[in-house]
């Protein structure tokens, strides 16, 4: 609904005009739909398993990874399959919750993840968290080399007679 103030030739006419605002949100909005899906990480590599609904995990826990070869990690330190039960009783008074989160690759296989079941029912916890999201190849290669030099740094000690 536009307004005529005056009268004649020189009548200014007050109506705002929308059509440049609407074309400029309509280049916008293009704009936007090309560049949105470059904004999207895509790691190939690993497939992620689908979960229905979760809670975010608290690190608060005993964390068992198990790596795509089998090597198994409690709280980011190597541990033997073998010995898991009895590292989980040692770890269990630290702890805050008495709960078992377990990080695996996609492509372990399930008697590994029943070798931690197992042993945390032999150490006595509650609860059992098989995480949603699988160990990436950056995590495995992260607690591998944190393993690594752990080891090197205990064979230094060795050799210099410090237990």
């Amino acid at each position: 609904m536009g307004m005529k103030t005056g009268k004649g030739k020189n009548a200014m006419f007050t109506e705002i005009n929308i059509t440049p605002l609407t074309d400029i949100f309509l280049v916008l909005l293009i704009i936007m739909m090309v560049v949105a899906p470059t904004f999207q990480s895509v790691d190939n590599s690993i497939t992620i398993p689908e979960i229905n609904s979760g809670v975010s995990i608290e690190q608060k826990n005993a964390t068992v990874s198990v790596t795509q070869s089998g090597a198994m990690y409690l709280n980011d330190k190597k541990v033997n399959p073998d010995n898991l039960a009895a590292a989980l009783i040692e770890l269990k008074p630290t702890l805050e919750k008495k709960e078992v989160v377990v990080k695996a690759d996609e492509k372990v296989k399930s008697a590994e993840i029943m070798k931690i079941m197992n042993a945390a029912q032999e150490a006595e916890y509650k609860k059992l968290i098989v995480a949603g999201e699988p160990l990436n190849k950056k995590a495995q290669k992260v607690l591998e080399q944190q393993n690594d030099i752990i080891e090197q740094n205990q064979e230094q000690l060795e050799e210099m007679g410090v237990n």
